[in-house]
């Protein structure tokens, strides 16, 4: 797999400074959970499945999570569970040298788990792991536990030696009210350590948050203006999303809107990045009510978080051409990780806009060079509006 590597070799040639890397499922766990960008939710009931994923892949898509909880009805479990058994046979049939997304499954009990990798077969090489829902250290355990008694000898086998990861989804109400908020915290932070090499990335159930006080944001606000949410959002970073090595990923949340919305407040946009036959795609997304988006993507990066939870096909184009790393970070990160800047110290920017101050900024560029491995950087001369009008085209 790679980002951007739908696009032909010209086009990337022209928009990049340094191309994305190319990753699998072998990847180390550090890459995967940045290379997991947008990862598209699906219902596990959908007829034809197989298809969409093997379509979505071609469009750009490296994750995809297949729910069997809160996106299909109570009473279709049982017929979701066995479409997956037959849309994965199919994969392994049809596709299974195609370049596919990382695949999850989202289920609903620890159980699911055993019984899904059973039945899968040797189909199951196709999958990358679970997510597992409202997860608390109480409600936590069984599902790591299942998750680590599903992967018998066989299994492994089939798998070859790659492990199923978890996803564990902080969407619990413990986790939302303030009471209890440190304690549930606490003990997440206990239950993921202990399976440190099983859990790839955090994921932010914030249309649960909102539920729990009967709100839900509009399109021209993002997750952050709702302070309930973003007092959550903090406190999982401050506590989980650590950079000095105790932390892991946490994951973007999710943008509900694809359809033109009434509008009550201006757009987000500026039009200065627009320039030219671009202001039509200005007024697309702004149509769309992508200039929202674009900005909560933005703001996830500002407040720690990486990736993001996606419920359609056109917001990964979005959440992909924000991930690219810009020349200028580029240049800041090396000037910062430089040999001779080991002793720190503070230097101007090669772009001579900014102060880089060695020590402080190191683990920012850090995480700049791992996002640039699987991002890729832009060139000088490219910005996110170049991207993701070529992203868009491939929609």
């Amino acid at each position: 797999m790679q980002h951007f590597g739908h696009l032909s070799a010209v086009v990337r040639k022209e928009l990049f400074h340094r191309e994305p890397g190319e990753f699998t499922a072998d990847s180390p766990a550090r890459t995967l959970a940045i290379a997991l960008g947008a990862t598209l939710y699906s219902p596990a009931t959908r007829p034809r499945l197989a298809e969409d994923i093997v379509k979505q892949a071609g469009r750009g898509v490296v994750s995809m999570v297949l729910c069997l909880e809160d996106s299909i009805d109570d009473g279709e479990v049982a017929e979701a569970e066995e479409n997956l058994v037959r849309q994965f046979a199919e994969l392994e049939a049809r596709h299974a040298d195609a370049a596919l997304p990382l695949l999850f499954i989202r289920v609903r009990t620890p159980e699911q788990i055993a019984d899904l990798v059973r039945r899968f077969g040797t189909a199951v090489r196709l999958l990358s792991g679970f997510v597992l829902p409202k997860f608390t250290e109480e409600r936590g355990v069984p599902f790591l536990e299942a998750l680590i008694s599903a992967e018998t000898r066989q299994t492994a086998e089939v798998l070859g030696g790659r492990r199923l990861y978890a996803m564990p989804v902080l969407e619990s109400p413990e986790l939302l009210h303030l009471e209890t908020r440190t304690e549930t915290l606490g003990g997440i932070a206990r239950t993921i350590d202990k399976y440190r090499d099983r859990v790839l990335a955090l994921r932010l159930g914030v249309t649960d948050f909102c539920s729990a006080y009967g709100l839900r944001r509009a399109p021209d606000m993002t997750a952050y203006d709702v302070q309930l949410v973003a007092g959550v959002i903090a406190d999982v970073v401050n506590m989980l999303g650590r950079a000095d090595g105790t932390g892991f990923t946490v994951t973007g949340p999710v943008w509900e809107y694809f359809k033109p919305h009434e509008r009550m407040f201006k757009p987000q946009l500026r039009r200065s990045p627009f320039t030219g036959r671009a202001e039509a795609l200005r007024t697309a997304l702004i149509e769309h009510d992508m200039d929202g988006l674009l900005r909560e993507i933005e703001l996830d990066r500002a407040n720690g978080l990486q990736g993001k939870t996606c419920i359609h096909p056109t917001h990964v184009a979005p959440v992909h051409a924000l991930s690219v790393v810009s020349h200028e970070e580029f240049t800041d990160a090396t000037d910062i990780l430089g040999p001779e800047r080991s002793g720190g110290g503070v230097l101007r920017s090669a772009y001579t806009n900014k102060m880089n101050e060695v020590k402080p900024h190191r683990a920012w560029a850090e995480r700049v060079l791992l996002r640039a491995e699987v991002f890729g950087v832009a060139r000088e001369d490219i910005s996110f509006v170049e991207l993701l009008a070529a992203g868009l085209r491939t929609v």
